[in-house]
């Protein structure tokens, strides 16, 4: 027992998310149509890339924060996870709550300002769900990820079609969850079992760690995560390598891509600037674009809005990928307009 007092979390009231409201709807994701015209020469290499990798039988890993779903960009990952171009889809505990709540029904996405200071951020009732499937998931050995999408799919959620996880159940691409614990919603409610949560990220780690090791030839694409991402792709790149290097394998000829909003001088593959440089702490430049690819890689940095990218990405992608692996029903519904233009729900008073 620690020495030190603990929160008393029995004391937390939860709240129905029908009080909360949503600042993205199940109808505000964006169509597969939707795309912005003005083209992304930096786009081009990545999907050529990603072509030659699956042509070839290699792995396109796809590691997400979680303000692609926020912007309502789902039905464009389960796609081109459909289509066969994404095989592993990475993605932090943002993401799993995002996905778990767009699947739910009502919406996700709540206005953190308000609830913070009536001391309710995050403490819904029905998000709490999580927990018990990290319980679940830990129980079975099974991934954290593994376990949400066969739930969601099995339990008929009612916009399970937008769920990243879901479609990951059942196309049998694996979605990993890389959680830090204390960093979401869900770890604050008195249901948290920190060392299950542990057990089951730590088992979509190791799913990942065996991806990473096939890489060799294959594409990592890291889209809006600056911190987690480019961390736990490091750590399990280098187990990789240490086993590889045992086998008398090698894993340095691939492509890596980051997506984000950072202004990255031109000469960024040349090094990350001195340690005296802010720029120098975004781990996206001096991890994926240049440390991780000197021995023979590729690098490229697609920088704009997710909005832009990819959709951009996917057009590129889909227009030469007719065959699906899953019916088009199953992810696919109408969409009225995008998240940018709509107006977010008021949230209900105290």
């Amino acid at each position: 027992m620690s020495r030190y007092p603990l929160f008393d979390r029995s004391l937390i009231r939860l709240r129905p998310l029908a009080l909360r409201g949503h600042q993205l709807t199940p109808e505000q994701c964006l169509p597969l149509e939707w795309n912005e015209p003005s083209p992304i020469p930096e786009l081009h290499p990545v999907a050529q890339a990603i072509r030659q990798a699956r042509l070839d039988g290699r792995p396109v890993v796809f590691m997400m924060g979680a303000h692609p779903i926020k912007l309502g960009l789902s039905r464009f990952i389960i796609d081109l996870m459909a289509r066969g171009w994404l095989t592993h889809v990475a993605m932090n505990g943002a993401g799993l709550v995002h996905d778990f709540e767009l699947a739910l029904g009502p919406g996700t996405s709540e206005d953190v300002a308000h609830w913070v200071r009536q001391g309710q951020f995050g403490l819904w009732e029905e998000t709490g769900r999580l927990n018990h499937i990290a319980a679940e998931a830990a129980r079975n050995h099974e991934g954290l990820g593994e376990a949400a999408g066969r739930i969601l799919v099995h339990e008929q959620f009612p916009h399970r079609e937008l769920s990243i996880l879901a479609a990951g159940w059942q196309l049998g691409v694996p979605v990993t969850i890389h959680v830090a614990i204390g960093c979401d919603i869900v770890h604050a409610h008195a249901s948290c079992d920190g060392a299950a949560w542990g057990a089951a990220t730590y088992t979509d780690f190791l799913i990942f760690a065996h991806t990473v090791s096939q890489l060799e030839g294959g594409v990592f694409l890291n889209v809006g995560t600056a911190v987690t991402g480019p961390e736990i792709y490091l750590k399990a790149l280098s187990m990789a390598r240490n086993t590889a290097h045992q086998q008398g394998r090698s894993i340095r000829r691939f492509t890596t891509a980051v997506f984000d909003l950072v202004r990255l001088p031109e000469n960024y593959r040349d090094g990350a600037p001195p340690s005296s440089e802010p720029l120098y702490y975004y781990r996206p430049w001096k991890t994926i674009l240049v440390r991780t690819v000197a021995d023979g890689g590729k690098s490229h940095y697609v920088c704009g809005d997710h909005r832009r990218t990819i959709p951009a990405l996917w057009h590129l992608l889909a227009e030469q990928t007719p065959n699906r692996r899953i019916e088009e029903a199953h992810y696919r519904a109408p969409c009225r307009r995008p998240p940018h233009a709509a107006v977010s729900r008021q949230p209900a008073e105290p």
